[in-house]
């Protein structure tokens, strides 16, 4: 689930808020980063179990409707399409969603069902909701489909929603999109009702990748009055004192990259910082930075300090 940009952009985060923080506790730091990394499979967890519980209310409802004393035609015989979606019942079916929900403690939408009623609500309004419930069949490629458009229109935009998760954890805001175009990916990748492949991700791609955190962390951290040494006397044009500090924090681990990563290919080292500059700091932050780093990949180049292994990694 996780790639390596949001790994430097969590990375990225610790060291700053190691910093506003006045912290020189390196393990207590790391702890929290690696901690705020294991919640993004909670996140993705409650996310995706949003739908389970839509689907379990609107049931409740409809039960509810036939029930009472007073019934109409429709509460007698109601249009039970959306209930019966069968991403809805994959879901609800699969074992490891279930046993993953259950090792994770993920009671959210118990604890909290007034926002499930608050997304059913938002989804009975909507027009896409109309235009499926329109006839009573089921079809699989309209069932996923309907389902992959309510996550992308309806769920993922809705705004209490949102609230909702920044209030229970301030690490999950940068982590919404990531673990969204995560579940999308997988829900348009079901191929049949009777498809049983739907895996909950781990959160690291392979050993290599969790290494990563953890070293990069280090080795930025405990490096940085060095690595800063290498940037200070090329930006004659700025003031130190006034650079922002992301984008100091950035230059040391794109520099860390350069000279400690020797895995790491330059080009995919200075793409990636540009493109967290471009996202996390100022306006002019990526034209900076940029001119830093290809100054210092010549100035590393010529005084032969750029050691990369395997072929075009310069």
């Amino acid at each position: 689930m996780l790639n390596r940009r949001h790994i430097r952009v969590k990375v990225m985060q610790s060291i700053y808020a190691m910093h506003q923080n006045g912290s020189d506790s390196l393990e207590k730091e790391e702890k929290f980063l690696l901690y705020s990394i294991e919640n993004i499979q909670d996140l993705y967890l409650v996310m995706l179990s949003s739908l389970i519980e839509i689907c379990k209310k609107e049931a409740v409802f409809l039960q509810r409707s036939s029930a009472k004393h007073l019934t109409t035609a429709e509460d007698r015989d109601p249009n039970k399409k959306f209930i019966n979606n069968c991403i809805f019942q994959i879901l609800a079916e699969n074992n490891s969603l279930s046993i993953a929900l259950e090792n994770r403690k993920i009671t959210n939408w118990s604890l909290n069902d007034d926002y499930i009623l608050l997304l059913l609500a938002a989804i009975k309004e909507s027009d896409l909701y109309v235009k499926y419930m329109s006839n009573r069949i089921n079809t699989f490629e309209e069932d996923k489909q309907f389902i992959v458009s309510l996550f992308m229109e309806v769920i993922v935009p809705n705004e209490k929603l949102y609230e909702y998760l920044e209030d229970n954890k301030l690490t999950w805001v940068d982590d919404i999109p990531l673990v969204n175009t995560q579940i999308i990916k997988q829900l348009k990748a079901i191929k049949s009702a009777e498809d049983e492949s739907f895996k909950v991700p781990k959160i690291y791609k392979d050993t290599e990748d969790k290494e990563f955190v953890t070293t990069l962390y280090r080795k930025t951290v405990l490096n940085e009055s060095e690595l800063a040494k290498e940037y200070i006397d090329k930006t004659p044009n700025w003031d130190t004192e006034r650079i922002a500090e992301i984008d100091t924090i950035i230059l040391k681990m794109a520099i860390c990259e350069f000279l400690k990563f020797p895995s790491i290919p330059v080009k995919v080292t200075i793409n990636e910082y540009l493109e967290i500059a471009k996202e996390y700091s100022t306006p002019k932050s990526s034209i900076f930075i940029n001119g830093i780093l290809d100054n210092l990949v010549k100035e590393f180049q010529a005084n032969k300090k750029l050691v990369k292994t395997g072929r075009g990694l310069m």
